[in-house]
């Protein structure tokens, strides 16, 4: 299967800054079963783009545009071929607990099972522990899918109800929230209770005639989980998925902290307004790698050109530096 997708993003501000520096994981990686044929990253007001990979191997893209402007428009095109998911079985042989220790002795997975930023346990996390019974029994396999089944049941999808820096227990105290929190749950449940080596995983999701959760307009995330004989196996607790050729993967890391799509500073007295737009379009042939994806009509409103940079920015002592506003994923 191949997907075009286009990732729009537009940060509009209320007056006009002098400076923005950002850094960008919007380029789908090449391993396991998918592999990126194309990419093309468009930034208006236009400047150079630089690009290299972090330790995960993400590809991460940065840029800086010095001059006085009133939004920045980044617009990232990918052809994707995913190949044809394996069937993943519903639980091992008996013995996994003790393959699954030994292959952790023997690797190097300890980013994937301490906690980090957005996975740090909570009293809140217990109760739900304890709720759920969440503990090592049967096998590592049949856990993760009844934890996987659980989180889905509990936990109602309701997009805006957390930001993108909530912790997990304003989701726990809810129950609600979007696919960034119940990824993030998962992962701490999965880490602190089961000590299996899980990370987090962001991308897009193909929403095909399906009964998804997630909305299809933005990016996505999930888990994925070390499995004996099996690697990483990915889970999405936001649709109840064993994670399949639907999902298309751009950056692996601990948490949401470590992959943003969209991640930056703006110089200037500013407040800043964000819209995002992403499109998965699949294609049963092989598409054309030349071919141009036209840009949809409901987005004409997104990609109004940006103003002309000045030859000369303002004096820095009237600036303020600015947190730019990240992405939520839904």
């Amino acid at each position: 299967m191949y997907y075009s997708i286009r990732h729009l993003t537009k940060f509009l501000y209320s007056n006009m800054v002098s400076e923005s520096m950002m850094e960008t994981r919007m380029h789908p990686r090449s391993d396991q079963n998918q592999r990126c044929l194309t990419f093309h990253l468009s930034v208006s007001p236009r400047c150079r783009v630089f690009s290299y990979r972090d330790h995960l191997s993400n590809h991460v893209h940065h840029f800086d545009i010095p001059g006085q402007h009133g939004q920045l428009v980044i617009v990232a095109e990918s052809l994707v071929e995913v190949q044809p998911s394996v069937a993943i079985p519903w639980f091992l042989a008996p013995g996994a607990w003790e393959e699954l220790d030994a292959m952790v002795e023997q690797g190097d997975y300890w980013e994937m099972l301490f906690p980090s930023e957005f996975t740090e346990p909570t009293p809140a996390l217990d109760e739900l522990a304890q709720h759920f019974d969440v503990r090592r029994k049967d096998d590592p396999l049949m856990c993760l899918h009844e934890l996987n089944r659980q989180i889905y049941e509990y936990f109602d999808y309701v997009p805006k109800s957390t930001k993108v820096d909530s912790p997990i227990d304003v989701a726990l105290n809810s129950r609600k929230g979007v696919c960034q929190d119940f990824a993030h749950v998962m992962l701490t449940l999965v880490r602190s209770k089961l000590r299996i080596p899980c990370r987090y995983v962001s991308g897009y999701l193909f929403h095909g005639g399906g009964n998804d959760r997630s909305s299809h307009s933005a990016t996505h995330a999930w888990v994925e989980a070390l499995i004996p004989q099996l690697g990483w196996v990915g889970f999405d607790p936001t649709n109840h998925l064993v994670a399949g050729d639907r999902h298309i993967r751009t950056a692996i890391g601990r948490d949401y902290a470590d992959v943003p799509p969209t991640h930056g500073m703006f110089r200037g007295r500013a407040k800043s307004e964000l819209s995002v737009a992403v499109r998965v379009t699949p294609s049963v042939g092989t598409p054309s790698l030349d071919q141009e994806m036209p840009v949809p009509e409901d987005w004409s409103i997104l990609v109004e050109k940006a103003q002309a940079l000045p030859e000369q920015p303002p004096p820095p002592s009237r600036q303020q530096q600015m947190a730019q506003q990240q992405q939520q994923v839904d």
